[in-house]
């Protein structure tokens, strides 16, 4: 089954895809403008990669984030199913993973490493 995450923030949603195997990609980022257009965009990428099933990065530490995440995912209008997957600490460690490879830019690849992070936990539990 093809599977996606997605680690949603407030300027980026990071975004990640299982597809056929357990190997975890992450792909770029969706930068988000408002959240209607990053709605579409998500929904756009879930349909173009034929996602069956979207697992969604939820903060159990802060309620403000857990509010704003289920209100996006309303936004989705989703018909596939879909799971939160505890995503604390993910960004850090997506951080930690690419160390001394890039320059620390906001370009979103740190946000899709989160996401693939979150995916990769979701699948360990299965």
């Amino acid at each position: 089954m093809s599977l996606a995450s997605i680690d949603v923030g407030l300027k980026r949603i990071g975004v990640a895809i299982c597809v056929g195997s357990n190997i975890v990609t992450p792909k770029d980022a969706i930068l988000r403008k408002n959240r209607n257009q990053a709605a579409r965009d998500v929904n756009t990428f879930l349909k173009e990669w034929d996602i069956k099933k979207l697992i969604v990065g939820y903060p159990s530490s802060s309620e403000d984030m857990q509010k704003r995440i289920k209100h996006f995912v309303a936004l989705l209008e989703l018909e596939i199913p879909y799971e939160f997957q505890e995503e604390n600490m993910s960004s850090i460690e997506a951080e930690d993973l690419i160390k001394g490879e890039i320059k620390y830019k906001r370009d979103g690849r740190i946000d899709s490493i989160a996401a693939k992070i979150i995916l990769e936990r979701y699948l360990s539990r299965q």
